[in-house]
């Protein structure tokens, strides 16, 4: 880790810590989208913000002046960047593509739906009525991190991140002001707590479901991973003093924060059945759909996957032996650079079909909700069908 690096976690994690972390937000983007709504601006801003997808793009003229304002402030990456590790990162995501688009789905995913403020938080905008946007979101905003022009003029991955830390703001304001939010109970909606917790859900939950699934990978590539994703924590609007340094503080915060708010949700329910149907309907045919919910139960463990009242079936225990396919694959690719090739191009294949049916094709974009559903469109869930697991002594 680049020991020029300024923004060293200072953080203790204890439940005082992550208390104060759960009333603070992100002041720049909260108060840019304050003043877009007060001034009934946000709609002439959704329409502009389509016109700016490049870094280097010219701001729209018609712009007002408080999002111009954010624009300009946040158009660069954090000074402290390691550009060699970032490159490192870069190479294992190339490499590891595939296994890790994998634990963005069936690992990071569906523990974020575990936790139900969080699974609420989600269920919050009009864009989840449609359950590929997300995950289509999240795997273009991956691929744009991890190329090797991410910060350059001309690239995708600094604008996608503006708009998605407006949108983030936004929510907290919809949910904040609306009345649909206890703050005193809750804590702030989309909080630092939570913002913190999902660049580790991201960042070390993908990396233990590459583990668990046998996924071979060095010390030196899964830090720099890491490292990709606390800049990504720094440009989402993340306070740096608080964000995890290294995997061992990322591991404490999130076993602490877990433990605060793991537990069942009608929301979480909902989110990670969607998730389910949406990738039954990427693969064609339906022979291999029972793979999916026996993957997300290998990955999660079978509390979780009740709670999220993940589905039996006969791939339960074929899913155990991937790990055996995967390190047959790993020696395959181990025996020439003809065949590391091969292997790294399939996997690279792969996982660009996966975006592609996720996206259709198109370039996602990110929009600040003028409102939220009035009902966070959560449907309760058909009563009898998630029996809680026995207490653990």
């Amino acid at each position: 880790m680049n020991t020029a690096d300024t923004t060293v976690s200072r953080a203790r994690y204890d439940e005082a810590a992550l208390d104060a972390l759960s009333t603070q937000g992100d002041p720049l983007a909260d108060e840019t989208v304050a003043t877009l709504l007060r001034r009934g601006e946000v709609g002439d801003v959704n329409t502009l913000m389509r016109f700016f997808g490049t870094a280097g793009d010219e701001l729209p003229d018609r712009l007002p002046a408080s999002a111009r304002d954010y624009f300009e402030a946040t158009a660069l990456p954090p000074g402290w960047v390691d550009w060699e590790v970032m490159e490192r990162a870069r190479l294992f995501f190339m490499d590891n593509a595939a296994h890790i688009n994998t634990g963005l789905s069936f690992a990071a995913m569906p523990v974020t739906y575990a936790v139900p403020r969080m699974a609420r938080l989600l269920s919050s905008t009009h864009s989840l009525a449609y359950p590929s946007r997300r995950m289509a979101n999240t795997g273009q905003f991956v691929t744009y991190l991890m190329r090797s022009d991410s910060f350059a003029q001309g690239s995708r991955f600094i604008p996608a991140a503006q708009k998605v830390r407006l949108l983030h703001a936004a929510v907290r304001h919809h949910l904040r002001e609306g009345g649909h939010w206890d703050v005193e109970r809750h804590g702030l909606p989309i909080c630092q707590e939570d913002m913190i917790a999902g660049f580790g859900m991201f960042s070390l939950l993908v990396l233990d479901a590459m583990h668990r699934l046998g996924v071979h990978m060095s010390e030196e590539g899964a830090e720099a991973y890491f490292y990709a994703w606390r800049v990504v924590a720094a440009v989402l609007g993340c306070d740096m003093s608080s964000v995890p340094a290294t995997l061992t503080e990322c591991r404490a915060y999130l076993d602490l924060y877990l433990a605060r708010h793991l537990g069942p949700s009608a929301e979480g329910v909902r989110l990670n059945a969607q998730l389910m149907r949406l990738y039954e309907d990427v693969v064609p045919g339906t022979l291999f759909d029972p793979l999916v919910p026996a993957t997300i139960r290998y990955l999660v463990g079978d509390t979780l996957a009740g709670w999220l009242e993940v589905p039996r079936g006969p791939w339960d225990t074929a899913a155990r032996a991937v790990p055996v396919f995967i390190g047959l694959l790993e020696t395959i690719e181990d025996s020439g650079p003809l065949a590391e090739w091969a292997l790294d191009k399939a996997g690279s294949l792969l996982a660009g079909f996966e975006l592609s049916s996720l996206t259709r094709g198109r370039v996602m974009h990110h929009a600040i909700p003028e409102e939220l559903k009035p009902d966070f469109g959560v449907k309760p869930p058909r009563p009898g069908r998630w029996v809680p697991p026995p207490p653990v002594h």
